[in-house]
Parts: C-alpha cells; sequence; structure tokens
C-alpha cells in the first residue's frame, strides 16, 4: 500500500520529471530535452510537485502576467496513481494560489478525457463558439 502524499510547492528533480512527463506521450510531440524541461520549469511561476514514498506521482505548473490571466500547464499523474485524489489536491493547490494572488481568469487546455474531472473541480468549458485559438509550431 502506497504512503501518504506529500505535496512540495516546489520544482521535482528534472529526471523524475521527465520520467513523469514521458507516462503522458506528449513528448512524442514536443520531443523536448531535461534541459529544456528545466528552462520551462524554471520560468513558471507556481509549482506543485506530488509524492508518495519519494516517488514523483503528480505535477502541475502555472503561468502567469500576476493580474489578469493564469494558465495550468501539464497537470500530470501517474497513471498508476490516477484515481486517488492527487489531481484534485494539485489543482486546488494552484487555483488557490492564483486566487490568493487575486488573478481573475484561470485556463487550462484538457487532455482528451479527462473534461470531466475538470468540471468537477470548478472549470468550466468554453462555448464551441469562443473556445479561443492556438498556433501549433510544426
Amino acid at each position: 500500500m502506497p504512503g501518504n502524499i506529500v505535496l512540495k510547492e516546489e520544482p521535482p528533480d528534472i529526471n523524475r520529471y521527465m520520467d513523469l512527463f514521458c507516462t503522458t506521450g506528449w513528448n512524442e510531440e514536443y520531443k523536448v530535452t531535461s534541459g529544456m524541461m528545466q528552462t520551462v520549469l524554471n520560468n513558471s511561476w507556481y509549482i506543485v510537485s506530488a509524492y508518495i514514498d519519494e516517488k514523483l506521482v503528480g505535477f502541475g505548473r502555472v503561468i502567469t502576467d500576476g493580474i489578469l490571466h493564469a494558465m495550468i500547464y501539464e497537470m500530470i499523474v501517474d497513471p498508476e496513481f490516477q484515481g486517488k485524489g492527487i489531481g484534485t489536491q494539485i489543482l486546488k493547490m494552484l487555483v488557490g494560489k492564483c486566487k490568493q494572488q487575486g488573478i481573475r481568469d484561470i485556463q487550462l487546455f484538457c487532455a482528451r478525457g479527462k473534461k470531466e474531472f475538470y468540471i468537477k473541480n470548478g472549470f468550466e468549458s468554453r462555448p464551441d463558439d469562443a473556445p479561443g485559438m492556438q498556433y501549433m509550431i510544426k
């Protein structure tokens, strides 16, 4: 049986993070190196890392302008540990920090099949006629 969840407001070890990041399959498209990902973490405003028995099992981060907008990125829970409330705890900390700062708008992109998780945690889908836009660099 795994131990207690320990949440830390700090970046994880980059090698542990890359292992967790790769569980998502996202790096098949992004093809980022550990060095690149270290820069990503360094440029984040707020980070929450989740551990069980010193194993990194969850992660989330925020970037923001500090007043109007914040964006949550890389909400990840190791597939082996999903469904145990880890993602909910991380998300609550990320949202709580944004609220504490007085940020007015928190956004995120949700992975396919994860919409209900975010709705359950207070997020709303944008209307189909106003979903926003993105520019993907290939």
